[in-house]
């Protein structure tokens, strides 16, 4: 099953009026905080979580390779695949740009799809144009990734012939 994954209010939380945590590197290099600085936002706990979901991850953000390069190391986890974006006119009035291509490069295939941006006109252009199921799960970006969020997206897995850890 694909797991597409978004950083920016995913996995890294903004917009909160508070103070955010921040984390120490696992088995990231220091100049990648240095590079990144925001990077101390993101709960490096989350990289073995998204694994014990026992989906193929697959990055799903503007970051593009940066992804790789910081991000991965950051939570542990191996290089993934990215998503390239073509370069197209707008989507659909409501539609995350993002949709269309995500659809496309599943395949025909069942996956997940977390980002803080998916709204009911997502949904639905899945439903009609993806036979396969799909979740998209939208997470609120002033918290990124939280354990209910975990939860909803096991859940879910668990449902469609999955095990989730997570």
């Amino acid at each position: 099953m694909l797991l597409f994954l978004d950083i920016d209010g995913t996995l890294l939380p903004f917009g909160s009026a508070g103070p955010y945590p921040e984390y120490e590197p696992v088995s990231c290099p220091p100049e990648s905080a240095a590079d990144h600085p925001l990077l101390t936002r993101i709960d490096p706990a989350l990289g073995p979580r998204l694994t014990a979901l026992g989906c193929e991850l697959v990055w799903a953000t503007t970051w593009m390779d940066d992804a790789n390069t910081a991000v991965s190391p950051w939570l542990g986890l191996p290089s993934l695949p990215v998503v390239q974006w073509p370069d197209e006119e707008a989507p659909p009035a409501l539609l995350h740009w993002k949709t269309r291509p995500l659809v496309a490069w599943a395949a025909g295939s069942p996956f997940v799809w977390i980002d803080d941006e998916i709204t009911e006109a997502d949904r639905a252009w899945v439903a009609t144009h993806h036979a396969a199921d799909a979740l998209l799960h939208r997470v609120e970006h002033q918290y990124g990734l939280t354990d209910a969020d975990f939860e909803s997206v096991a859940e879910w897995l668990r449902t469609h012939g999955r095990t989730a850890d997570g």
